[in-house]
């Protein structure tokens, strides 16, 4: 596993995360306090020249897990879903960018970028709980 100084969050297209959401006040869709696990996807690519491509096809408006199929390395069937996964279960480093994210849809994708010991991820994240 990665440190988790590895981690580099860079906020993608709408709102960001702020940590106003990550304390709880967020309404509907924002980070929750005291979620326990989110409905995850991501792109991950071992390069950083490919996750730049695929962040520049996220900006130019192609749904998440299009972009997902194109470039992942891993889930690329699945558009990328990783499915429901619990604090303790991922990476440190995803695992704190990702608890942090708003929900949102593959069509409109709040996401967040981070380095890990797998590569490069794009994260979002569909719904929590």
């Amino acid at each position: 596993m990665a440190p988790k100084n590895n981690a580099k969050a860079a906020k993608g297209k709408g709102k960001d995360a702020s940590a106003d959401d990550a304390k709880g006040k967020g309404g509907k869709g924002g980070a929750v306090k005291g979620a326990q696990s989110i409905n995850v996807r991501h792109i991950l690519c071992e390069k950083h020249s490919k996750k730049e491509e695929a962040l520049e096809k996220l900006r130019n408006g192609t749904k998440f897990d299009e972009v997902a199929r194109e470039f992942s390395e891993d889930k690329a069937r699945q558009g990328g879903s990783l499915g429901w996964k619990t604090k303790g279960g991922l990476d440190p480093a995803f695992e704190n960018v990702a608890f942090e994210l708003e929900t949102s849809t593959t069509g409109n994708p709040k996401y967040a970028e981070v380095k890990t010991g797998f590569g490069y991820h794009i994260i979002m994240v569909e719904g929590r709980k």
